[in-house]
């Protein structure tokens, strides 16, 4: 954008430079937009299907109660947004230069959470009702199925359709927290703003509990889908512990067939891949229940990282992909059944489960008694007899609680969702990994920093920044393909150091040795390139090397 000054001088200014009047229209801008797809959402639920299902149970086809309890008070809902709340947006942002506020507009929001409370209280009903009802009644399945392929369904489920309205209290608060970041202290909408994020950001704490119940019933959904809707899989108790690929040991021959392994906290699924691009995955070959399950590791002179399954119905050989992947599942399986390996303090940043950083004070580091994760105290706020000490109450992380009592924390203390740089932990890159170990890291004119770097095998283009060895979110990630290698030595940087850079964008690493900076430079050069880089013989991988003792501060 030009200004000019006079005839002779003129400023450019960045487009980007917003002023923060505009950034406060724009978030307010953004609500409108998004309440606008909302309230199209709200009337797909309450005049299509709705509707739709309502007519057909006129008929008598299906009982008219159970197309009530699966949709709530969703046309309440419908009716406040699309008659009083919308339009009252849609005029403010009309007059937006002599009323530049929304606070007061969302006040109004808060005497109708009431309905979202009602709404996500009766979710897990709905969702059953609905499971069930596709399975019993054709004619419903067939109602359904016929409105998702119409175009203005978003090649959406229903189910997904429904998760909205508790996935819209959450968006509320959000924005109004980057609004209020933008809103100066003496603007006329701060005591209004406030007021109602307070409100609102208590209903949204309902809402990310429903998510994440949700989240786990949209993942055994898609399981029984993969599994051709034959296995009786979508219960709210069940929950999914691990998946992946196995290979199984024939007993006849050497040979070693492909197999995929579902492990829920009551049974684990048994299964042979199908070459199917849409629909069946998979078709169950046996079904192990938890109950009297064995797992013990074997040793095989033809084939690595190989256990043993025994159950009462059928004992399994299989062979993982690496070590490290054949230590997670006898991990899980054995849990509570033999002292873990304590991850050490020095090896973590972060809590293992809910990824908040540690600090001295309020976050502390505690070690959970079963799979010797390093946690914070609101995640180890949990108890389960271990065997391998006696039966004796001990505290554990949540997740393991999940596993060892077969049921969820109900108080689903964090809601948090995985982001795209967050997995279950470094070690399942490191274990697997074409290069990985400690270097020192600048971005730009920033500190020098000492991090681990880790280029998985699985996404060999792409380079993981952590703040250590054991962290379960990444700090930072960089798509190698593109990157230009410069490895000329510098003076203000330190001893064998390299960089990476596109368009203006920098990353410097400095190794250890000379040796090791040229260990990674052989890697990083071919990434660079769209090439998939071997993995380096073993002695050039470069090791995690600490003899900490795990820390005193335990649970």
């Amino acid at each position: 954008m030009l200004i000019l000054l006079n005839m002779d001088c003129f400023i450019l200014l960045s487009p980007s430079a917003e002023t923060n009047e505009q950034k406060l229209h724009k978030i307010a801008n953004e609500l409108l937009q998004t309440e606008k797809a909302y309230v199209a959402r709200l009337n797909l639920l309450d005049h299509v299907f709705l509707a739709k299902l309502m007519e057909e149970a006129g008929k008598g086809t299906f009982p008219v109660e159970v197309v009530k309890n699966i949709f709530s008070n969703i046309s309440s809902i419908n009716a406040f947004h699309s008659q009083f709340l919308l339009p009252d947006l849609e005029k403010r942002m009309g007059e937006w230069e002599s009323t530049p506020r929304i606070g007061d507009i969302l006040q109004k929001l808060t005497p109708f959470l009431k309905m979202y409370a009602e709404y996500v209280k009766n979710f897990d009903k709905a969702m059953e009702l609905l499971k069930q009802w596709t399975d019993r009644s054709p004619q419903f399945k067939a109602i359904i199925q016929e409105i998702q392929k119409q175009e203005m369904c978003g090649s959406l489920t229903l189910q997904h359709h429904m998760l909205e309205p508790v996935q819209r209290v959450p968006r509320y608060e959000m924005l109004l927290k980057d609004y209020l970041k933008k809103l100066p202290q003496e603007h006329m909408d701060r005591r209004d703003a406030e007021k109602s994020l307070e409100i609102i950001a208590t209903a949204a704490t309902h809402s990310n509990t429903a998510i994440r119940k949700n989240e786990n019933l949209k993942k055994l959904l898609e399981i029984y889908e993969m599994l051709g809707e034959e296995e009786d899989i979508v219960n709210a108790s069940n929950e999914l512990i691990k998946e992946g690929h196995i290979l199984k040991l024939a007993a006849r021959n050497t040979s070693a067939m492909d197999r995929y392994l579902f492990l829920f906290n009551n049974m684990l699924l048994y299964c042979v891949p199908k070459f199917s691009l849409v629909g069946q995955k998979f078709t169950v070959r046996t079904r192990i229940g938890i109950d009297g399950m064995k797992v013990t590791e074997t040793y095989n002179d033809d084939y690595l990282h190989t256990f043993q399954v025994s159950g009462k119905e059928r004992t399994l050989e299989l062979q993982a992909c690496s070590e490290q992947d054949k230590e997670d599942w006898i991990k899980i399986y054995e849990l509570g059944k033999r002292a873990p390996r304590w991850i050490r303090d020095n090896e973590v940043t972060m809590c293992m489960k809910c990824r908040e950083p540690f600090n001295a004070l309020t976050r502390r580091r505690h070690h959970c008694r079963a799979c010797g994760y390093v946690v914070c105290w609101k995640c180890s706020d949990n108890k389960a007899p271990l065997e391998y000490d006696g039966n004796k109450i001990n505290k554990v992380c949540r997740d393991c609680y999940s596993v060892l009592t077969g049921h969820t924390d109900s108080e689903e203390k964090d809601g948090k969702k995985k982001g795209i740089l967050e997995v279950s932990s470094t070690a399942q890159f490191s274990g697997s990994s074409i290069m990985c170990g400690f270097l020192q890291y600048c971005e730009k004119n920033k500190p020098w920093q000492k991090v681990w770097c880790v280029i998985p095998q699985k996404e060999a283009l792409v380079l993981y920044l952590y703040g250590a060895p054991q962290d379960v979110k990444a700090q930072c990630t960089i798509p190698l393909l593109g990157y230009s290698v410069d490895d000329a030595a510098r003076t203000a940087d330190p001893p064998a150091s390299f960089r990476l850079s596109q368009s203006k964008s920098v990353h410097s690493f400095a190794a250890e040795s000379e040796d090791l900076k040229q260990r990674w430079l052989r890697v990083v050069r071919v990434a660079v390139t769209g090439e998939v880089p071997d993995t380096p013989p073993p002695g050039d991988a470069h090791v995690l090397e600490s003899s900490q003792e795990p820390s005193s501060e335990s649970l």
